[in-house]
């Protein structure tokens, strides 16, 4: 895939992707970007420097929140987790996009795989 369509893919993407990491718990930022990576089985990746902008948007969105915690022998790591708001906000993403790729691939003559 083309570095252009890599790009605009994962601009509409980011923000349903981070908030489906937390759904089930609170995750730091590398653990968040680690979690997308397997599953999206490597297709999808995000670099730290992409991935920490959309945490802080959807953080000034209350969508998440964030707080800082110190382990023994570790570094300080800021973790996340989702809100009602993200929660539901989750929730109409998923819908918008199951919609939107149903269509896409009967638009294309794609069946299921």
């Amino acid at each position: 895939m083309s570095d252009a369509i890599d790009a605009a893919l994962k601009k509409g993407t980011a923000e349903l992707l981070v908030l489906a990491q937390l759904e089930d718990g609170a995750r730091h930022g590398y653990e968040i970007g680690q979690q997308i990576a397997a599953r999206g089985a490597g297709a999808v990746s995000f670099q730290p420097a992409s991935l920490y902008p959309v945490l802080y948007r959807l953080e000034r969105r209350g969508l998440i929140t964030g707080r800082w915690v110190e382990k023994a022998n570790q570094r300080r790591r800021r973790y996340y987790r989702l809100t009602a708001k993200g929660r539901r906000v989750l929730a109409d993403r998923r819908s918008r996009w199951r919609t939107f790729m149903q269509a896409i691939q009967q638009a294309a003559g794609l069946g299921y795989a």
